[in-house]
C-alpha cells in the first residue's frame, strides 16, 4: 500500500521576507507618485509684520499701561508722556494765533488810513500845480521873478513825489493783508503753529496702531523719550507667514498661488494650510553681508536656497505662532487656484 504524499506548508520566514518585500514595492511605488506632486524642506521659519513703536515727541513717560509679551488691542493706551509742557506750547500757540488776527485788524485800518493820507497829497499836489500857472502867468507879465517860478516849480515836484511814496505805502498795506482763501500769511502761520501744538498734546499719548503682543520691552515711567527712537516692538496679530528656504533644484514647478501644508516643530501634532505668495529676486547668499565671490579660487558648485513666501491661511488661537520658530514646509505642486492675484516678490 502506497503512502500519500503530504504537500510542505510555507515556512514562516519566507512569509516574512514575501510580506516585506511587498511592503518596499508598495512604498517605491507611493514615494515615485508623490515625489513629482510636491516639495518640503524643513529650512523654513515663521515671520510676522513687527512694528518698532516710538514716540513722536521728546518728553518724560509718566504713565505704562502694557508689560512685557501681552496682547494689546488696536487703540490701545500703551504709555503716556507729561502733558504740561504740550499744553503750556499749545496756549502760547492760540496767544500768537489772537495776535496775528488782531494785526490783521491793524493792517486793514493802516490801508484805510494810508488810502487817506494819499488823497490828502493828490489835494496838495492839485495846489501845488495851481499856483505854478499862476506864477507862469505872472512871470510873463513881469509880476514876478524868475526865483518864484523855480519855488513853485519845486512844490510841484515835492507834492507829486509824496503822492507817489504815499501810494506805495497804499500797497504795502494791502500786501500785509492780501489772503489766501480768506486769510492772511501771518494768521495761517499762526494757525499752522496753533495745529502742530495740539497734534503734539495728542501724541503726549502713545496708542497701539495694531492688535498684537508686546516685545522686547523695557520701558519704566520717568524716562525720557525721543522722537524716533525705537523704545519696543509689537508683533502684528493675524501677520504670520513662512519663509521657506528652498533648493534652487526644487523651485521648477513652484509658483504663487500653490497650497502649502505647514508644520511648526512647537505643534507637530497640528498642521497648518496655507499658500505661497510670492518668491524672493534672488538667493539668501547674493543678499548676505558678504555674498559669495565665486570668480575667485576654486569653485566648488553648491546648491543656493531661494526664500519662498508662505502665508499661514488658517491661524488658530490655540496654536498661538511666534517669531523666528522652525517648521516643515510642504508645497503641493498643482495647478495655482483660478482668479490668484498674488504676484511674486
Amino acid at each position: 500500500m502506497t503512502a500519500r504524499t503530504v504537500p510542505r506548508r510555507p515556512r514562516p520566514r519566507v512569509l516574512v521576507i514575501a510580506l516585506v518585500a511587498v511592503a518596499l514595492a508598495a512604498g517605491a511605488v507611493w514615494y515615485w507618485l508623490q515625489s513629482g506632486q510636491s516639495v518640503s524642506t524643513e529650512n523654513a521659519y515663521v515671520n510676522a509684520r513687527v512694528v518698532q513703536v516710538s514716540s513722536l515727541v521728546m518728553g518724560q513717560v509718566v504713565e505704562v499701561a502694557v508689560r512685557e509679551n501681552v496682547l494689546v488691542h488696536k487703540s490701545d493706551i500703551l504709555f503716556a508722556l507729561d502733558r504740561r509742557p504740550f499744553e503750556a506750547a499749545l496756549a502760547e500757540a492760540e496767544g500768537k494765533l489772537r495776535q496775528a488776527e488782531q494785526g490783521t485788524r491793524a493792517d486793514t485800518s493802516e490801508v484805510s488810513a494810508s488810502q487817506a493820507d494819499v488823497a490828502r497829497l493828490n489835494v496838495d499836489l492839485a495846489n501845488a500845480e495851481t499856483s505854478l500857472r499862476r506864477s507862469q502867468q505872472l512871470v510873463q507879465q513881469g509880476f514876478l521873478s524868475k526865483q518864484a517860478l523855480d519855488d513853485a516849480q519845486a512844490r510841484v515836484n515835492s507834492a507829486r513825489a509824496a503822492v507817489e511814496a504815499g501810494v506805495a505805502r497804499v500797497a504795502k498795506a494791502r500786501a500785509a493783508i492780501s489772503t489766501t482763501q480768506g486769510v492772511t500769511p501771518a494768521v495761517r502761520v499762526a494757525q499752522a503753529e496753533v495745529e502742530k501744538a495740539r497734534l503734539d498734546l495728542e501724541h503726549a499719548v502713545v496708542r497701539a496702531p495694531e492688535d498684537g503682543i508686546v516685545t522686547r520691552f523695557d520701558l519704566t515711567a520717568g524716562t525720557v523719550v525721543t522722537p524716533g527712537n525705537p523704545l519696543f516692538a509689537l508683533v502684528v496679530d493675524r501677520s504670520f507667514w513662512v519663509d521657506a528656504n528652498f533648493k534652487e533644484t526644487q523651485l521648477g514647478g513652484v509658483r504663487p498661488g500653490l497650497p502649502a501644508t505647514i508644520v511648526i516643530d512647537m505643534y507637530p501634532d497640528h498642521t497648518f494650510h496655507g499658500h505661497v505668495e510670492s518668491l524672493a529676486g534672488g538667493t539668501g547668499a547674493a543678499f548676505s553681508l558678504l555674498p559669495p565671490q565665486n570668480a575667485n579660487g576654486n569653485w566648488v558648485k553648491v546648491a543656493q536656497r531661494v526664500p519662498v513666501k508662505v502665508t499661514v491661511d488658517d491661524a488658530d488661537p490655540a496654536f498661538p505662532l511666534r517669531v523666528g520658530a522652525t517648521a516643515t514646509v510642504d508645497v503641493a505642486l498643482r495647478a495655482a487656484p483660478s482668479g490668484s492675484t498674488v504676484s511674486q516678490r
